[in-house]
């Protein structure tokens, strides 16, 4: 999804393909497969044109990340911030960041 979202407008399958073999490279039908199922979720949507397919996000990363952030906090924090900030503190966020974090917490930008 990093790379459909970094691209602006559509994307076709053979883009997606050549920005992720070089981090990350899989068979041309393990990427259909997750393309398909990143449409069947409601990520993405397909568009054939001709023999191509182009792919546009229907979810942006903000969108995602709050959902994700929220999903994190309900079910595995089961709601309480204190289990949550544990975590922050717990996850390897350097002292800076968490001091970057209060200072958010504090201006009120988050």
């Amino acid at each position: 999804m990093q790379d459909i979202w970094a691209c602006s407008a559509h994307v076709s399958r053979t883009y997606i393909e050549e920005i992720l073999f070089q981090e990350h490279p899989m068979a041309m039908t393990t990427l259909l497969t997750l393309l398909t199922r990143l449409s069947e979720k409601g990520f993405i949507s397909i568009e054939k044109s001709g023999r191509r397919s182009y792919y546009t996000p229907l979810i942006s990363q903000e969108d995602y990340l709050a959902s994700q952030s929220k999903n994190f906090f309900e079910k595995l924090c089961g709601r309480n911030i204190s289990t949550f900030a544990a975590a922050l503190c717990d996850s390897g966020l350097t002292k800076e960041e968490l001091a970057e974090l209060r200072d958010m917490l504090e201006r009120g930008t988050l």
